[in-house]
């Protein structure tokens, strides 16, 4: 049952882990007062598809269509595209599914159509009946770049084809500096009453966010509660290459490390349970903080951990 008291909800998010919370959001705050803006420096173009992956991450979460098993791409879904592509002996390192396949079509369709993304992004996600509002961080070419010690490569052939195998010296968001957010992000952003960091990997998901021009400065300038929720527990990400990036790149794996790398934005941190000793260091940071069960595992404690962060947040 959502409660009618809430002000306007701004959510940080991308990948797996900012899927989640932004689920358990999802289902306490009123659609109407619950924004989620999305990490595009993903996206890539495959196949002449426009793939934008965290974006369809959280609209399938948020849709109740995503596949349990990973998280991502869509449920009882079928490959018959894929292995026919197989048989023309084309690449299939990226599986799109035959269902999933429907939305990168249609998105392509719109972008080429010279649609705005936003408007792209909204009829995707009011059609498959997510009712908040869901936004690309921009409505420019943003792409995340990884150097590794096999060279530079484009996100997705560090993420998936090389399955973050290479060792990784920096990353760059290109296109980043020409980039703006977009009119509806800033907005949100400066209505927003409470504004919150999904547990997402800080490096990969939400840097790219803030390396637009004018996000930091947005961001420290709103006076509201700015929660950020680590996705390092035990020394560990839960899902993905937070963990072995933070080393390579000399951050420290731990809750510190996140909270260090984003202390600028925030006001407060939420730390799972195992890591409570690292709560007296993340507060000499000058951020509040929250120690609680953090390990999203089933719906309900989505649901749990999103009440609990907005409660430490004043909501």
């Amino acid at each position: 049952m959502k409660q009618t008291n809430f002000g306007n909800v701004v959510a940080l998010a991308g990948g797996v882990g900012g899927a989640k919370l932004a689920y358990g959001l999802y289902q306490l705050v009123p659609p109407e007062k619950l924004t989620v803006i999305v990490n595009t420096g993903d996206d890539f173009e495959h196949l002449g598809l426009h793939i934008s992956p965290d974006l369809d991450t959280i609209m399938y979460t948020l849709a109740g269509i995503a596949n349990p098993g990973t998280g991502w791409g869509v449920k009882d879904e079928s490959w018959n595209m894929m292995a026919a592509l197989a048989r023309y002996g084309q690449p299939t390192w990226f599986q799109l599914g035959d269902r999933d396949l429907a939305t990168h079509l249609l998105r392509t369709k719109w972008l080429r159509e010279n649609r705005p993304y936003n408007w792209v992004t909204r009829e995707l996600s009011q059609r498959l009946g997510v009712r908040c509002l869901i936004l690309p961080m921009t409505e420019s070419l943003v792409r995340t770049m990884i150097m590794t010690e096999q060279g530079e490569m484009a996100f997705q052939e560090y993420f998936v084809q090389k399955q973050c195998q290479p060792v990784v010296k920096s990353i760059r968001f290109a296109g980043a500096e020409q980039a703006q957010p977009s009119r509806e992000v800033a907005s949100a952003l400066r209505n927003a009453d409470v504004i919150i960091f999904c547990p997402s990997n800080p490096l990969l998901s939400l840097d790219p966010i803030l390396a637009l021009p004018n996000m930091r400065r947005i961001l420290a300038a709103s006076r509201v509660p700015k929660v950020g929720v680590s996705p390092i527990v035990g020394g560990a990400a839960l899902k993905g290459p937070a963990a072995k990036l933070m080393n390579e790149l000399g951050l420290e794996v731990s809750p510190i490390g996140v909270a260090r790398h984003l202390s600028d934005v925030l006001t407060g941190f939420v730390l799972d349970q195992v890591d409570q000793a690292h709560q007296e260091a993340v507060s000499a940071l000058g951020l509040q903080t929250l120690v609680t069960g953090t390990i999203m595992l089933t719906d309900e404690d989505r649901v749990r951990l999103a009440r609990e962060v907005l409660q430490f947040a004043g909501m």
